[in-house]
């Protein structure tokens, strides 16, 4: 019973158009009710704590240092490095998009602002090039989503939070998956244009790449840093989020001078109103996962997952498929809180590493942008490159399904993911 009034108040809220952090309080005052424990001042006091959390401090953060990257020049350096290196190959425009996808991913952890900043700058050039607009499309949005995978990711941050887990080892735990996700998507577009007849862009003499190199290395020493300190333990999270955004708007500032002291305003209101959205979700959903622990929800959610106890394999496909179907209607940060609480003591107790699934389960998270119908990463791809929604869906196909295989790599293999993270950790 308790689990019909969850997903009745939960989806009930959301069908009559409530915006989903409300949903989710509404959700938690049906559990409240349902438990005869109602009382405001419950809701208001985990309201508050589910936001009072050092470690989400860093979300923030890295949303600033991502607006700061594509105002003050830090992106468009990065994708001309790419464009150089890769650009001259058959379908190099592609490969660019991938390469430039995970550097990006390893600055701002946020797949929307790497999304719109790949199809401001690249969009235009694979069109003009002769590359079907569709794929091309579909090809920014999948690597757009590199973003919450390589770290630093607040995808890992919300979750590491949420289920009390060490978000510097989320972090290492992701670089080889990312990469890994990149080189499907790389296979996939081979795939895809090796038919094609388009000319490539001329390949760039050795002065050039060098010039672009030098150019681009100030955003490309972020990356490192970031690794190198929390790797040695130099820094928290936090404190990489902290750095990351002084060092971006530094760079933006002072080296490339593209920032302007007129745009500071908008890039720090741009950054607040994204992360008021994203802060409210979390405590809203904290107030539910209160209740969902209060409720023993899991325990029954476990009950109904006992058949596949016996196996982790079997239970990390059960519920690998429970979150591509949950995906496909939620985005991706409230499917982090509502799933976070109920999925982790199921993990725990069938002995499957936290780590492990916190990485898959952020990946399917990753996937589930770019998935129709509610697909935030792909409206922002539409929006940006001024293209219909019907198109992209039909262009993005091909590289979804290269990261599902990836996902399914991960799932069989846990070796790729934990032999990586146990290296990175030291």
């Amino acid at each position: 019973m308790t689990i019909a009034v969850f997903l009745f108040s939960l989806l009930g809220a959301m069908a009559l158009g409530m915006p989903i952090a409300f949903a989710l309080l509404v959700c938690g005052a049906a559990l409240m009710y349902h438990l005869n424990m109602m009382d405001a001042q419950i809701i208001a006091q985990n309201l508050i704590n589910g936001a009072d959390s050092f470690p989400l401090m860093a979300a923030p953060f890295f949303m600033l240092a991502g607006e700061i990257m594509n105002t003050g020049g830090l992106s468009k350096r990065i994708v001309n490095v790419a464009l150089t290196l890769v650009g001259h190959v058959k379908g190099g425009l592609g490969y660019v998009v991938v390469l430039a996808s995970c550097i990006l991913a390893a600055l701002s952890g946020s797949a929307v602002a790497d999304a719109a900043a790949l199809s401001a700058l690249l969009f235009p050039m694979m069109v003009k090039a002769g590359h079907n607009p569709a794929k091309s499309a579909g090809l920014i949005a999948a690597g757009g989503i590199i973003g919450p995978i390589i770290p630093p990711s607040i995808g890992f941050i919300i979750f590491g939070v949420a289920a009390g887990l060490s978000i510097s080892k989320l972090f290492l735990a992701g670089i080889v998956p990312g990469i890994l996700i990149g080189a499907g998507l790389a296979v996939a577009w081979w795939w895809e244009v090796r038919k094609e007849t388009t000319v490539p862009p001329p390949k760039a003499t050795m002065r050039e790449v060098i010039h672009a190199l030098v150019d681009g290395a100030w955003a490309l020493a972020l990356p490192g840093i970031i690794i190198f300190g929390l790797k040695f333990g130099i820094f928290t999270p936090t404190e990489a989020a902290v750095v990351c955004a002084v060092y971006a708007l530094f760079v933006a500032m002072f080296i490339y001078k593209e920032l302007k002291w007129k745009d500071l305003y908008h890039v720090f209101a741009t950054a607040a109103e994204t992360t008021a959205v994203v802060m409210f979700l979390v405590a809203a959903a904290l107030v539910s996962a209160w209740l969902i622990t209060v409720a023993e929800l899991p325990g029954q959610v476990v009950a109904l997952l006992e058949p596949f106890m016996g196996s982790p394999l079997l239970l990390q496909i059960a519920m690998q498929i429970l979150v591509v179907i949950v995906g496909t209607a939620l985005d991706m940060t409230p499917t982090i809180l509502i799933l976070t609480p109920v999925l982790m003591p199921i993990v725990i107790k069938a002995g499957i590493d936290p780590i492990y699934f916190g990485v898959l389960f952020i990946i399917n998270n990753s996937i589930g942008l770019i998935t129709p119908p509610v697909g935030t990463v792909l409206n922002v791809v539409c929006g940006v490159a001024k293209i219909k929604m019907d198109d992209i869906i039909k262009g993005v196909w091909p590289f979804m399904i290269a990261q599902l295989i990836v996902l399914a790599l991960l799932v069989f293999f846990p070796i790729l993911v934990t032999g990586p993270a146990k290296w990175f950790s030291g």
